[in-house]
């Protein structure tokens, strides 16, 4: 059984930062790939930061220079450090591993969620 579990959400101030840790735990051989999505209310997930297996990164334009992803494959864990936030930051932030692998073959995985409020 995976589980992936994200910590480190919260009400912050416009400017403000944030931290967010996300673990995966259970029976795993390998991640291709980890990310952050999030969701705003009303609105489709999108794409925030991805970071591979290498350290190769990938981020949305509108986070570009303020937010930046890391991973510590020991961990299984990846992380986002969210700079100078804005109140369009504002969402529902879901960890993801892609093409993670293990007994039962590879597929992606998410985590449950962690609500992040940035107010003016």
């Amino acid at each position: 059984q995976v589980r992936l579990v994200e910590s480190g959400g919260g009400l912050v101030q416009a400017g403000g930062f944030l931290r967010l840790s996300c673990a995966a735990s259970g029976s795993i051989f390998s991640i291709n790939a980890m990310g952050w999505y999030r969701q705003a209310p009303g609105k489709q997930r999108e794409l925030v930061a991805t970071i591979t297996s290498t350290g190769s990164t990938n981020y949305a334009d509108s986070v570009k220079g303020r937010f930046t992803i890391s991973r510590d494959n020991a961990k299984n864990s990846v992380y986002l450090h969210m700079n100078s936030l804005k109140l369009e930051d504002t969402g529902v932030y879901y960890c993801n591993a892609a093409r993670l692998r293990n007994w039962n073959g590879e597929r992606d995985y998410w985590g449950q969620g962690t609500q992040v409020t940035v107010s003016s």
